[in-house]
């Protein structure tokens, strides 16, 4: 399956697990960060948190960008209702990978397409659950110190040295990564953003 953009697409993300996973699949698109604080409202849920700022960093793209489609995310780790964002540093790190050893936890990925000169949007909230092995401390030590953890929600990455902890997955795998491929493509083709061709 190949495929190209019509209209172009843009990804409103400075992630490279997003680039690289929509890459992947062979789609044509052009990076453009968004500019969004992705700060947490109290009350709101994991859910309507991702939804938000999914959309937020989607239209904030939109504003400057010509007659195309913004494809805008964010995931989020999350636990007991807990979210786990990115590490500040070793001991957090060390803290979110103990709290999440031996134990089942939500990805939680929002995403949201807009075109602005259609006023169109839509956005959909998908969740995947990872079984994480019991983590004894010096494999979290370890770990902590490949420096792997530190740019990554929940502190580890599913696609690189973190696999290792990973028992199951349940639901979609690339959205454990960064981005629900499947849902997003088939969300990119029914706007007419892609085409999808043999």
């Amino acid at each position: 399956m190949t495929s190209t953009s019509s209209p172009l697409f843009v990804l409103a993300s400075s992630s490279p697990r997003r680039r690289e996973l929509l890459a992947t699949v062979g789609l044509v698109f052009e990076v453009v960060p968004p500019d969004v604080d992705e700060i947490y409202i109290p009350g709101e849920t994991p859910q309507d948190h991702v939804a938000r700022l999914s959309r937020t960093k989607a239209l904030e793209v939109g504003i400057k960008e010509r007659d195309c489609w913004i494809l805008g995310a964010d995931t989020i780790v999350v636990v007991d209702e807990t979210i786990l964002g990115k590490p500040k540093d070793e001991d957090e790190a060390y803290a979110m990978l103990k709290l999440l050893s031996g134990r089942e936890h939500r990805v939680i990925t929002g995403f949201f397409l807009y075109n602005r000169v259609l006023g169109a949007g839509r956005g959909e909230v998908i969740e995947s659950t990872v079984k994480v092995k019991e983590l004894c401390s010096d494999e979290i030590e370890w770990y902590v110190r490949t420096g792997e953890p530190f740019d990554k929600a929940g502190a580890y990455a599913i696609q690189g040295i973190g696999m290792f902890m990973i028992e199951s997955i349940r639901g979609s795998h690339t959205n454990v990564i960064g981005l629900p491929v499947c849902e997003v493509v088939q969300a990119l083709h029914q706007v007419g953003a892609i085409r999808l061709f043999l």
